[in-house]
C-alpha cells in the first residue's frame, strides 16, 4: 500500500513539473523564439514581422502590465517595462523612413541590443517567470508541492520495500 501511495505522489509531481515545462515551452515558442529571430534578422520588415508576432501574443494573452515577482519587485521583473520596450522597438521599425543603409543598420543593431542580453551567453531578453504570469504565487507554491511530493513518494516507496523484505525474512 505504501508503494501505491509513494507512486501516487511521485505521479502527482511528475504531473505539476509537465505542466511547468509545457509553459515555458509555450512562451519559447510565441515569445523568445521570435524575438531571437526579430534580433537576428537582416532586415527592417523581417524584424517588424517577427516582433509583430510577439507584440500580438502579448497583447492576446494579457501579458502587457506587471511584475512576475512574488515578494518584492525587481527592474528584471517588470512586463509593463519590457513591453512598452519592445512597442517602441516596433514603432521605430515602423516609421523609418530612410533609405540610408547605414541608418538601417543602426536600427537594427539598436533593436539586437535591445531584444538580447549579452554576457557570458547571449540570451533574449525576457522577464523571469513570465510563462506562469499572472499565477506566479500559485505556481511556486505547486513547484514547492511537487518537490516535497516527490521526496514523499521516494520515502513511501522505500518503506514499502523495506516492509517488503522485513516480511520475506520471516
Amino acid at each position: 500500500m505504501k508503494k501505491i501511495i509513494g507512486f501516487l505522489l511521485i505521479s502527482v509531481s511528475i504531473v505539476i513539473f509537465g505542466i511547468r515545462v509545457s509553459k515555458n515551452i509555450q512562451i519559447k515558442q510565441n515569445v523568445s523564439g521570435y524575438l531571437k529571430r526579430a534580433a537576428d534578422a537582416n532586415t527592417i520588415k523581417l524584424a517588424n514581422q517577427e516582433l509583430t508576432r510577439v507584440i500580438d501574443y502579448l497583447e492576446a494573452n494579457n501579458l502587457t502590465t506587471g511584475y512576475t515577482s512574488i515578494f518584492y519587485q525587481t527592474p528584471n521583473e517588470d512586463i509593463g517595462f519590457w513591453y512598452e520596450n519592445l512597442k517602441a522597438s516596433q514603432n521605430e521599425l515602423t516609421n523609418l523612413e530612410s533609405e540610408s543603409a547605414l541608418e538601417r543598420t543602426n536600427v537594427l543593431i539598436k533593436l539586437r541590443e535591445t531584444l538580447v542580453d549579452s554576457g557570458n551567453k547571449t540570451k533574449v531578453t525576457v522577464p523571469k517567470g513570465l510563462e506562469v504570469f499572472p499565477n506566479n504565487t500559485l505556481w511556486a507554491i505547486l513547484t514547492l508541492a511537487a518537490f516535497i511530493l516527490i521526496v514523499s513518494g521516494i520515502v513511501f516507496i522505500a518503506i514499502g520495500y523495506d516492509n517488503d523484505a522485513k516480511k520475506n525474512s520471516n
